[in-house]
């Protein structure tokens, strides 16, 4: 049997999963998050091994496996891809042979190359695959592009032992993964900055514990869908959550403090050391933002500003949750302007108080009918 065919034979498709800049240091926690939820969603793999920064998932269905692991967070891009022996002539017929499958008619493609190969460079490998894939593919009518004009990127990693020709990638969330940080912080969800705030927390790495802050039904079940997305990236079989009703109020200061209050109260009672604040610096007044943070520190415990440094890239942290219809929302809360005024302890307090009167605590497993599944919790406990 000849090299290249004994080579053929070896190839197999694999899920390639690339971990974030931040991750690299993070890559067994990163491991152990995606075992224990392809076994949580009850998905079958044959094994998960590393290949230098990258970690290698066998499974008979990677698209699938794909889709269960592609909200977690920690990951840059997950690729299914043929792997084989890294060896010039075996990596070179992979990639014209993948490549005309993916091919179409009048195509403007890109073959990108990067890792690393003691054997030869990644830049010869993509001019010689350019051209063989020029000459084979005379019938279809394509040509070759560049990096920033192309219409299909074929695209190749290169380890020291193995290549990695891709059919799919996709695009990661980016962040740490789930508690990676080995610590619990509770933050408070009322609104649209409270909610991209709590997401901020699960991708910074915390075990991010929930309370919920509603004034009537419609509160409720925007909030809860809002949740709903975001326990996809959480690696727990069930989760607990904690709700409890306010007043309406128009006043997004007073709003703001009232969950401060409530999570400082929860935070000490269930002996939970770091709480979020629902603050955006870019939006809010200095003051405003070291008043919180002077109670919470009063309380002993540590506050933390999840959005503080995020600008525009608030935009996109909201798109990863579905809150596209809510932007005009921020939009509105960004032109707001605040003047310094002198802040009600005694109401803050009072509605602090009425609101812990009524805090439940739900458990829910992660699934598609959560949404109904909380609301007839609450409707029943209340």
């Amino acid at each position: 049997m000849s090299k290249r065919n004994e080579n053929k034979m070896r190839e197999k498709t694999v899920l390639v999963v690339f971990p974030s800049v931040f991750s690299l240091n993070k890559i067994d926690a990163l491991e152990a998050n995606i075992s224990n939820m392809l076994k949580i969603k009850k998905q079958s793999f044959i094994c998960i091994r590393k290949n230098e920064s990258l970690l290698i998932i066998e499974t008979s269905d990677p698209v699938l496996v794909s889709s269960t692991i592609g909200s977690l967070f920690g990951i840059e891009r997950i690729v299914i891809a043929k792997e084989v022996e890294n060896d010039f002539e075996t990596t070179l017929a992979t990639i014209t042979g993948t490549s005309m499958n993916l091919l179409l008619r009048g195509d403007k493609f890109y073959i990108k190359v990067e890792g690393k190969s003691s054997h030869y460079l990644a830049k010869d490998l993509e001019v010689t695959a350019t051209a063989s894939l020029i000459e084979k593919s005379a019938d279809l009518q394509v040509k070759a592009g560049s990096e920033i004009d192309h219409t299909r990127l074929l695209y190749t990693y290169l380890t020291e032992s193995y290549a990695y020709i891709c059919v799919f990638v996709d695009k990661g969330l980016g962040g740490i993964p789930y508690n990676s940080q080995k610590e619990t912080l509770l933050c408070c969800m009322y609104d649209e900055l409270s909610a991209i705030t709590c997401l901020q927390c699960i991708k910074m790495g915390f075990d991010a514990k929930m309370v919920i802050c509603y004034s009537n039904d419609s509160d409720l079940l925007k909030i809860t869908k809002m949740i709903n997305r975001m326990l996809t990236s959480i690696v727990k079989e069930k989760i607990q959550l904690y709700f409890c009703k306010i007043p309406k109020i128009q006043d997004q200061l007073t709003k703001i403090l009232i969950a401060t209050n409530i999570t400082m109260s929860i935070a000490c009672s269930k002996k939970i050391r770091h709480i979020a604040l629902s603050i955006l610096p870019f939006v809010l007044p200095v003051w405003f933002v070291e008043y919180n943070m002077k109670a919470v520190f009063e309380k002993g415990l540590v506050p933390w500003i999840p959005l503080a440094g995020m600008d525009s890239s608030i935009i996109e942290n909201s798109r990863q949750i579905g809150l596209e219809k809510y932007l005009t929302n921020l939009e509105t809360l960004c032109k707001s302007k605040f003047s310094k005024k002198n802040i009600s302890k005694k109401r803050i307090q009072s509605d602090v108080t009425k609101a812990l009167k009524s805090l439940k605590s739900i458990s829910v497993t992660v699934g598609p009918k959560n949404v109904y599944d909380v609301i007839d919790s609450l409707r029943t406990n209340h």
